[in-house]
């Protein structure tokens, strides 16, 4: 990313005791990690995890209960009982933490750490999607209740590409025997280490300093931060929040989609009210098979999507350029205006299907597979799309603007609950 203007200082990272499952006192650290909360694939996914290991960390997370004041209070009950009974405990030392992740041929390494909070006209944190203020309202609840950051957002920024500063503390680290090392379900082994030497901390912040940092994954966590340090007038523990920051120009992130699912809008309803705008062929399956023909499609019409959801799939194509020109607001960058999910909000959600814009009537979902499956169950419309460029992102980002919310999914997402942070203890 580019360097901060003059006078505006850039990314600086502070060590923290670091909240950790003692392994002895669980299953395995594999058993009691989650993917991040709004990636969990509900009901489902949250049973799966929730039986893993009675000490999953998506009982914190993502607590059940009857209400929303009884799901954050239970949270903080069952964090508080968890430190009492020796399932988690404080590092000794603050540190900066070194994480690793690493799956085949992929290997991501980055740093956690508290990263100072920075207002927005500053432009050392730029985010590059909208969010939904109930999700904001109901992660604060929860970091209220709970006085903690419980997973890192997932922040990236592009170094030289040279073995210096951050990069060369992380690369000596990792020689070094890691504090943890698992393996979870998905295939990806985790390492971590601390970094607490206070020579090594300030070599990682010089280098920082001149950077500043892409929200690739967190956008309400962020934005949550912000709230929550806007209700403390006095300097403490709420100017700060926990971040896994990695330097894209060593270690690439993915970037792939997240689909929509429309429970209440049938495939045939969908299809019927596009009137000419697209136009509409089957696609053969199976799943795999459909996602290329979209992929491909993709690469040669402005807007292209894959709706399921009656057992086969319709391609989405060539939609007709006036209609859509008409339809999108006037007042944004052309790059905005082209964007899939500026196209599928602002036009077929809003204006063609007409559907509402509440949690009941759309689901995020970050796996096809799953989108599919829930739209089939539901009788309703998969609407699967394909990944933007991350230039794209980037570019936008770098102008102020911002992108329709989920957008895109960037990874690999750091596991939650390897490392967490309470603010009782900095």
């Amino acid at each position: 990313m580019t360097t901060p203007g003059p006078g505006r200082g850039g990314l600086r990272l502070s060590p923290f005791r670091g909240l950790r499952y003692v392994p002895e006192r669980v299953g395995s650290l594999a058993a009691v990690t989650s993917p991040p909360y709004d990636v969990v694939v509900r009901p489902d996914g949250l049973r799966h995890l929730e039986t893993a290991d009675p000490h999953n960390i998506v009982r914190l997370i993502l607590p059940q209960a009857d209400s929303a004041e009884t799901r954050t209070h239970k949270a903080a009950e069952t964090l508080r009982r968890w430190l009492a009974d020796g399932v988690l405990a404080v590092d000794p030392v603050p540190a900066v933490y070194v994480y690793e992740q690493r799956h085949g041929d992929l290997l991501q390494r980055g740093l956690i750490g508290t990263l100072r909070l920075s207002r927005p006209e500053e432009g050392i944190v730029l985010p590059h999607e909208d969010v939904m203020p109930q999700v904001v309202a109901e992660r604060a609840d929860l970091m209220r209740a709970t006085a903690a950051n419980l997973e890192p957002l997932l922040l990236t920024y592009r170094s030289s590409g040279e073995t210096v500063g951050a990069t060369a503390v992380i690369d000596r680290t990792t020689q070094r025997a890691p504090l943890l090392s698992t393996t979870t379900e998905d295939g990806f082994a985790h390492r971590l280490w601390s970094v607490t030497d206070p020579a090594e901390l300030a070599e990682i912040n010089a280098d920082l300093a001149r950077h500043q940092a892409l929200i690739a994954d967190g956008h309400h966590r962020w934005a949550t931060y912000l709230r929550l340090r806007s209700e403390h007038s006095a300097p403490g523990p709420w100017d700060s929040g926990l971040v896994l920051l990695v330097d894209t120009a060593r270690y690439p992130l993915v970037v792939r989609a997240i689909h929509r699912v429309l429970p209440r809008l049938g495939v045939d309803d969908a299809v019927a009210a596009l009137d000419g705008l697209f136009r509409v062929r089957r696609v053969e399956g199976p799943l795999s098979r459909a996602m290329e023909v979209l992929a491909a499609a993709s690469e040669t019409s402005s807007n292209a999507f894959l709706l399921a959801g009656d057992g086969g799939f319709r391609l989405l194509e060539q939609p007709d350029a006036r209609s859509l020109h008409d339809s999108t607001p006037a007042n944004r960058p052309e790059a905005w205006r082209s964007l899939d999910a500026t196209v599928l909000h602002s036009v077929l959600v809003e204006k063609i299907w007409r559907v509402p814009d509440s949690p009941e009537h759309i689901a995020y979902i970050h796996d096809a597979g799953a989108a599919v499956e829930q739209a089939e169950r539901r009788g309703g419309t998969a609407v699967l799309m394909h990944p933007v460029r991350e230039e794209v992102v980037r570019e936008l980002a770098r102008q102020g603007v911002r992108m329709p919310r989920k957008s895109t999914s960037f990874g690999p997402k750091p596991a939650t609950g390897l490392v967490l942070r309470s603010l009782e203890f900095g």
